[in-house]
């Protein structure tokens, strides 16, 4: 270990915890500046932030635990606080914590403290958004309540910077004696819970009697069967299997026995908003925000907004950074000579990275985006309006934005699952978000209906047959992805059924700077992690379509090209560049497939464009250009393309290319995993390559079954 590492490890760790929504990641922002880093706790893949904070007893190491109404946790990912807390899977324990309480929101908030409290936990209750609560007329006491809970309390605002340097007074007093942040617990429980606790206590590890009857208080309310914990002691389970049957046959509510005696102590203390109060401008703005109907038609206004932003306002600078590639490039064959070189240079490694930074507009405008919508309060109103509609498919709402936004891209919406508590559900929405059509596909259904379909044919005689294949195409791709998240909910990510808890805050103005920082480290992570794994593919992508390389063709074309005008070398470069693919590795893999891909209508040309479509969906379009000979720098709308698919043959001088073909084709796109972005991501996001493999089989599956269904049942059906 460096030294730098050890004197960073040795630092005294302040961990910063608290239920969601509370400002936490907005204090810890004032606390350490852009002194931080991103890294992973140990054992999951659930980040968390850490950073430096000068207190006058030296600097410590802050660390941003993630928001927990509760220590008590039913899933693996909700373990996460918890273990943290305690210093749990080697991690270092924190020496004191800092508990973030919404001012506004007092009795509900100092539940988790409760819990901290015994534990035995030294600690410091931080009450944020005062400056809120006293526009509202109910900003707590701070000595009051220290004076009740036995630790110290301080009035703090994240946005404003009040009371920071009396929360690092009282933190640093804690760090330099303990013992005046600890309290003991002033509550008690019904004497058949604490007869419960007794013949737990024994069997729980630890060092501190008030620790073990804090996590014999865990066990009791987490543990059950179907949960998602992990490294429980079989005997502990057990234990607790016998003790939750008893008081189920003796007619006992456990939870609400445990949960009852805490929070009727905190009732007791009269903390809580005093009985009719005028309604807050949330309440009012929540009347119109959650209205079944008004409601759904704002949230359809803002969906429409982020959509725009993602699909249309992102252009211009995807097209500066396509331009300056491309620049780039050329500035490169103008100073390397012809020839393997230039190419790799060029086609394999400028061009790879110019695909990792393409994305990087549409990550930058989904993260401002959902970090705006989220800080506001309003994402939580969004999962509470569609949960509903969800839990048809095994998800609740909070999977709903992702999946949205991957009508743009799959790439931030597969980033976006991390607003997702559970691992089961983030990885649910990470095997279903690919089905959604996303922008990349939208070129391939522009060239096939433009070229197969009729513009002025018309569907039930009404509607025109281009437009309507579109909508379809869409409506479609929606269908699978809910289809195949009820499928995959019921067999392979099958979990127990958790409801939708969450808090509806009170809507506040988002911090720019939170809001800026949480894009550039995503984007930050999105290059350096994601994008070496997108550049290596595409590196080996050239390869396959650039080798082997064939000296006597190039020979044989210059040799054509020789004295040519300019419009036949054009035509003659296309042509080599078409030869040059049908010889490459890739060609020859478009061959290899061809008996595979043949009941399904395609050749091995239109095999050659599904293997440089991996690269991207996209280039589907020009590899297909390239094939037939009119240039790589053909688009969905170019005219030769569309007359040579018109025109392309079989033996017997049938069509190739037909309206049924065309279906056959785009439903394939539709359903297929084509997009090394998108498995490099889900490889990023999942920290295993189990799961993009397991998407690339199930969905090339699914796309070949689809497509054939399609195809064969159109021929039987007389339409070929």
């Amino acid at each position: 270990m460096s030294t730098a590492s050890a004197r960073a490890v040795a630092l005294p760790r302040v961990a910063l915890a608290g239920n969601p929504n509370t400002g936490k990641t907005s204090l810890f922002n004032r606390l350490t500046g852009a002194n931080a880093r991103v890294g992973n706790y140990p054992g999951v893949t659930v980040e968390r932030e850490i950073g430096r904070w000068s207190l006058a007893v030296g600097p410590v190491e802050v660390m941003d635990v993630p928001g927990a109404y509760s220590l008590a946790s039913r899933s693996a990912e909700e373990q996460v606080a918890m273990r943290a807390l305690f210093g749990l899977d080697g991690d270092i324990r924190p020496s004191a914590v800092i508990v973030v309480v919404d001012a506004t929101q007092l009795v509900r908030n100092l539940y988790f403290a409760l819990q901290l409290i015994e534990a035995g936990v030294p600690m410091v209750i931080a009450l944020n958004l005062m400056d809120v609560a006293r526009a509202q007329g109910v900003a707590p006491d701070p000595d009051r309540i220290s004076e009740v809970l036995g630790v110290p309390v301080v009035a703090v605002s994240a946005n404003t910077g009040e009371g920071l340097a009396a929360l690092a007074t009282a933190v640093s007093s804690v760090l330099a004696r303990p013992d005046l942040g600890r309290a003991r617990a002033m509550w008690r429980y019904p004497s058949a819970v604490e007869r419960d606790l007794t013949r737990l206590t024994p069997l729980v590890t630890s060092t501190e009697p008030l620790e073990a009857k804090a996590l014999a208080l865990w066990a009791l309310l987490s543990i059950e069967p179907g949960d998602e914990l992990l490294e429980v002691p079989a005997n502990v389970r057990r234990e607790v299997a016998a003790v939750r049957a008893a008081a189920e046959a003796a007619g006992r509510d456990l939870d609400s026995e445990i949960i009852g005696a805490r929070y009727h102590w905190l009732d007791g203390l009269g903390l809580a908003r005093p009985p009719g109060t005028e309604p807050t401008l949330t309440d009012r703005v929540d009347a119109w925000v959650l209205h079944p109907v008004f409601g759904l038609a704002f949230f359809l206004f803002i969906m429409g907004v982020l959509f725009q932003a993602l699909f249309a306002w992102s252009d211009p600078f995807i097209g500066l950074i396509e331009a300056g590639f491309a620049w780039l490039g050329d500035a490169t064959r103008g100073l390397v000579p012809p020839g393997l070189v230039a190419d790799f240079l060029v086609d394999g490694m400028i061009n790879g990275f110019g695909s990792v930074l393409v994305f990087l507009p549409q990550i930058l405008m989904l993260f401002a985006m959902l970090g705006f919508l989220e800080d506001s309060g309003y994402m939580a109103r969004v999962a509470y309006l569609v949960d509903r509609a969800m839990k048809a498919v095994g998800l609740h709402g909070r999977a709903f934005v992702p999946m949205l936004s991957g009508y743009a891209c799959a790439v931030p919406a597969i980033m976006a699952t991390r607003t997702l508590e559970r691992r089961r559900d983030r990885l649910l929405t990470m095997m279903v978000v690919p089905l959604m059509s996303c922008s990349a596909r939208l070129p391939i259904y522009t060239l096939i209906i433009a070229s197969l379909f009729p513009v002025d044919g018309r569907f039930l005689w009404v509607f025109p047959v281009q437009g309507a294949m579109m909508v379809f195409m869409y409506v479609f791709s929606t269908f699978m992805a809910l289809v195949a998240a009820g499928v995959l909910g019921r067999t392979l990510l099958r979990g127990p059924k958790v409801p939708l808890l969450l808090e509806l805050p009170p809507y506040r103005l988002p911090r720019a700077s939170s809001v800026f920082r949480q894009m550039w480290l995503r984007a930050k992570m999105f290059v350096t992690e994601a994008g070496t794994v997108i550049l290596g593919c595409t590196v080996v992508l050239w390869f396959l379509l650039a080798f082997p390389r064939n000296g006597a063709l190039e020979k044989d074309y210059d040799t054509l090209r020789a004295g040519a005008s300019d419009e036949v070398v054009a035509t003659l470069d296309a042509e080599e560049a078409g030869e040059r693919l049908r010889q490459s590795y890739g060609g020859q893999l478009g061959q290899l497939i061809e008996p595979v891909i043949e009941p399904l209508g395609f050749d091995w040309k239109i095999g050659i464009g599904l293997v440089g479509a991996f690269a991207a969906r996209e280039v589907f379009v020009s590899t297909m250009g390239v094939v037939y000979g009119i240039g790589s720098e053909t688009n969905e709308e170019s005219l030769p393309l569309r007359d040579r698919i018109r025109a392309e043959r079989h033996a017997d001088g049938t069509a190739i290319y037909t309206p049924l073909t065309g279906l056959s084709l785009m439903v394939f796109f539709a359903l297929s995993a084509q997009c090394m972005s998108t498995l490099a991501v889900v490889k990023r996001e999942s920290r295993s390559w189990r799961w993009p493999v397991f998407l690339f089989a199930y969905m090339t599956v699914l796309a070949w079954v689809a497509s054939f269904a399609v195809y064969q049942g159109g021929m039987a059906l007389g339409f070929g």
